[in-house]
């Protein structure tokens, strides 16, 4: 595989993950790719917790805008809490929550089975082959073990 395939096959990752996501109740949750903002903002607060807007944005490569959108719909779901900064009030810093909200639950229950199946089917619209759908599966599997955000940021 070279770096062309391997940013291919991230892209199809990408969009498998974004069909497996449950919408919530009140609809669809924002415009077209936010959703993988939504998960980015999310993962990098995670991994830097007591985080700012303006870090986040740094770090990521997102626009602040997007990246205070994001924010502020993942306080909406109960995925983040905020607080003033001591150091400077006019600043938030962001933590994942204490506590999971129902959504937060919902969208860490939901596999990707139906929308890998959905992404595994032939272009004549062939069921695939069990076995490759756990061939993939297990794949997947080992790369979520082994290709953890910490270990790709070095």
């Amino acid at each position: 595989m070279n770096g062309v395939e391997a940013f291919l096959l991230g892209r199809a990752l990408m969009k498998i993950g974004e069909q497996a996501m449950p919408q919530p109740k009140s609809g669809p949750s924002g415009p077209p790719g936010s959703v993988r903002s939504v998960v980015v903002v999310l993962g990098d607060v995670v991994s830097h917790p007591g985080t700012t807007v303006g870090e986040i944005a740094a770090r990521t490569g997102l626009p602040q805008s997007q990246v205070s959108t994001a924010v502020a719909r993942l306080e909406q779901a109960g995925s983040v809490d905020t607080e003033p900064d001591p150091a400077d009030r006019r600043r938030r810093l962001i933590r994942p929550a204490a506590e999971p909200s129902a959504r937060v639950a919902e969208v860490r229950a939901t596999t990707i089975d139906d929308a890998l199946t959905a992404a595994l089917t032939g272009p004549d619209g062939a069921a695939p082959d069990p076995d490759t759908v756990r061939e993939v599966t297990a794949a997947l599997d080992l790369l979520a073990r082994t290709l953890t955000p910490a270990v790709t940021a070095r």
